[in-house]
């Protein structure tokens, strides 16, 4: 398997010899797209109404479990990232952390997970779409193995499914609290119309 998996890395790792702009795209998809998470969940708090608001606060726990489900891994299995082993080429500095699996697609997919799962079609196709050009961006740019976020995609999902039974029985009294809360501390700005109530 750790062949096929550095196999694939040297199929889609990038090349000095290839074009400038292409390798800069890549470091900007593979840096920078991940800010469109927290992007998503703030607008949906504040743009939408109690129902959709459940939804990004069940997408933001998703995507805390599942990165604390990668801690664990990291921490049972260590596996060197392809620039520690002198594989390939690295075009993005990172720290020489286990490799598998990627936070970054882990949060993209512990959200695209939650929306598909609670009938937000369009952010959670949105969501897979940025998670999948996230997940080849890293393994364009050197930091990644495909397994890793392979992987990772897989955990997002466990994640959500792992914590299902416990939404089902928690999730609907949380996510009222924290509305009540929200709309006591920004009563003002609710008040004034520039916050949905």
């Amino acid at each position: 398997m750790e062949a096929v998996n550095q196999a694939l890395f040297l199929q889609i790792n990038a090349t000095p010899t290839l074009p400038h702009w292409l390798i800069v795209m890549g470091l900007v998809i593979a840096n920078e797209l991940i800010f469109a998470a927290p992007l998503m969940l703030v607008g949906m708090w504040l743009a939408s109404g109690d129902e959709r608001r459940e939804v990004a606060l069940r997408a933001t726990l998703v995507a805390l479990i599942a990165l604390g489900i990668n801690q664990l891994i990291g921490m049972a299995w260590y596996h060197p990232r392809p620039f520690v082993i002198g594989l390939g080429h690295t075009f993005l500095p990172h720290a020489p952390d286990s490799s598998f699996p990627s936070d970054h697609v882990t949060v993209l997919s512990a959200l695209s997970s939650t929306f598909l799962y609670n009938r937000q079609r369009l952010l959670g196709m949105l969501a897979l779409g940025i998670a999948i050009a996230v997940a080849w961006a890293r393994v364009f740019v050197g930091v990644h193995y495909p397994f890793d976020v392979l992987g990772a995609g897989c955990v997002g999902w466990l994640a959500y499914v792992s914590t299902a039974p416990l939404w089902r029985r928690a999730g609907t009294p949380l996510s009222r609290r924290l509305v009540a809360a929200y709309r006591k501390l920004l009563a003002s700005p609710i008040a004034r119309g520039w916050l949905r109530t």
